[in-house]
């Protein structure tokens, strides 16, 4: 199927000759949410010179591994990617054809030139705060190698072009929306300050206009990211300075956005408009992804956290004060240094008085840069597995737990896109969940697609929640 951006008006072909083919970019993306939404704009950014999005990396005149620096195996993961990429470029070479491969991201912010270094068929570096020279980069990079993971002093979202109506038809009703980016916390464990930089917030105009171009395309939910998200203080149309629940508000007014949901954030800055937002704004999902950690106060001083295991107990109570339906979702880390095994027990307690509907956990990894990567990784790689194990069975059996107490629910979808079989769409809950229905025949699936339907949970899955529809007639609707 043709990409919808090669419609566009060129000059006329000189009888006898071919019609040059398009250049196509094939973006991979690792880690975050917002390096999945920073690979879409960088898809945006090339279209205008040109290229279109390929799946296949082995058909792409540029790849691009857009790469998270968080955990030790992601990081290697870009290192084993780009010697089978160098495979492919000389296989292309030998046909005559050019390659070019870039590394953007955290990791190419961290590690720089030591990229071109380890893998000579890198041919551009460019950090997260930079993709917006991609353009300029790929020119430079004709012949020699382009580096650019400088910190630049302009906004890059004043020089990235909005994406077009038809590439976010192509995404979906679902959409990112960066509004915040960098952190000033400095976690010990974390490499987000020294990649992304220091916390600066958008312009709140700037964002209500990206988001009516959003709706007008047919996006029904967006999700505001950034590093510290929770964070936001960006400055108002009167010269003042909005935070994120008044950022919310104004979202709210927007006709035909009919959800909203954010990712991710502190517990240091859960402000109390925040909260009250969760109680008073029907657009904003109940939904809240607040990472802990740990559940050990002595491990959350180590890891230089800013806050306690009681403060976070609070900060939840409020929440479900605020918001009593509300889902939970948070970060755990195990085997940080020095942990011991009733650092571990406080950490599974505080899961068990808490009850999470989903969460992520991973094993203590030093990354280079960071304070807990000056002294020991003294924990066992046996026992950080074994707490591994346990911290995620106990997590799981909370998310089942949660999954099933919404079987016999009647709740909204929004309907994203076609299932795996043929008359079933797919789409999200108001609490993130994978939900999908069958709509008798490929034609109705793909009518409810980008519309809000009240549904009856019947089942859970593996990976979803089965449901029937309930009411016929859905909200929203994709524009033409």
């Amino acid at each position: 199927m043709p990409d919808p951006e090669q419609s566009k008006i060129a000059a006329p072909t000189p009888a006898g000759l071919a019609e040059a083919p398009p250049k196509r970019v094939h973006i991979k993306s690792y880690g975050c949410q917002m390096n999945v939404h920073d690979a879409e704009r960088m898809a945006d950014v090339l279209s205008g010179e040109g290229y279109v999005t390929t799946e296949d990396s082995a058909e792409a005149d540029l790849v691009i591994l857009n790469t998270c620096h968080i955990r030790e195996k992601a990081s290697e993961k870009v290192y084993s990617e780009l010697g089978r990429l160098r495979v492919t470029k000389t296989a292309r070479e030998a046909e005559g054809k050019q390659t070019m491969i870039a590394v953007a991201g955290c990791v190419a912010q961290a590690e720089g030139a030591e990229i071109i270094r380890r893998q000579q068929a890198v041919d551009i570096v460019v950090g997260p705060q930079s993709y917006h020279r991609l353009p300029d980069l790929v020119r430079s990079a004709q012949g020699r190698k382009a580096i650019d993971t400088e910190f630049p002093e302009e906004d890059k979202f004043s020089y990235l072009p909005p994406p077009s109506a038809k590439r976010l038809m192509t995404r979906g009703p679902s959409a990112f929306l960066t509004v915040q980016e960098g952190c000033d916390k400095f976690c010990a464990f974390c490499v987000v300050p020294f990649t992304r930089g220091a916390e600066t917030s958008r312009a709140m105009p700037a964002i209500l206009e990206e988001a009516r171009q959003m709706v007008a395309a047919g996006v029904r939910e967006i999700m505001l990211l950034g590093q510290n998200v929770n964070a936001y203080h960006g400055a108002d149309a009167a010269g003042g300075t909005a935070d994120l629940a008044r950022l919310f508000e104004a979202l709210s007014a927007i006709d035909g956005l009919e959800r909203l949901r954010y990712a991710t954030s502190h517990p240091c800055d859960m402000q109390t408009s925040l909260i009250e937002a969760h109680r008073d704004n029907s657009k904003l999902m109940p939904y809240l992804h607040l990472p802990v950690q740990s559940g050990s106060d002595r491990i959350l001083k180590a890891m230089n956290r800013r806050h306690t295991r009681d403060f976070y107990a609070r900060i939840i109570a409020d929440v479900r004060a605020a918001r009593p339906d509300i889902a939970l979702s948070s970060d755990f880390i195990v085997g940080f240094p020095g942990e011991t095994d009733q650092d571990f027990e406080d950490t599974m307690a505080l899961v068990r008085e808490t009850g999470f509907a989903a969460a992520y956990s991973f094993k203590y990894s030093p990354r280079p840069g960071t304070k807990s990567a000056e002294g020991a990784d003294d924990v066992p790689e046996a026992v950080k597995n074994a707490r591994l194990q346990a911290l995620q069975a106990l997590l799981m059996e909370q998310q089942n737990a949660f999954n099933r107490a919404t079987i016999g629910r009647t709740l909204e979808v929004l309907f994203e896109k076609p299932g795996r079989h043929a008359g079933q769409v797919t789409g999200k809950s108001p609490y993130l969940q994978a939900v999908h229905i069958d709509a008798g025949s490929p034609e109705a699936a793909r009518a409810l697609i980008g519309t809000i339907a009240k549904v009856e949970i019947i089942e859970l899955s593996s990976n979803s929640l089965h449901a029937r529809l309930v009411s016929p007639e859905a909200k929203g609707g994709r524009a033409a």
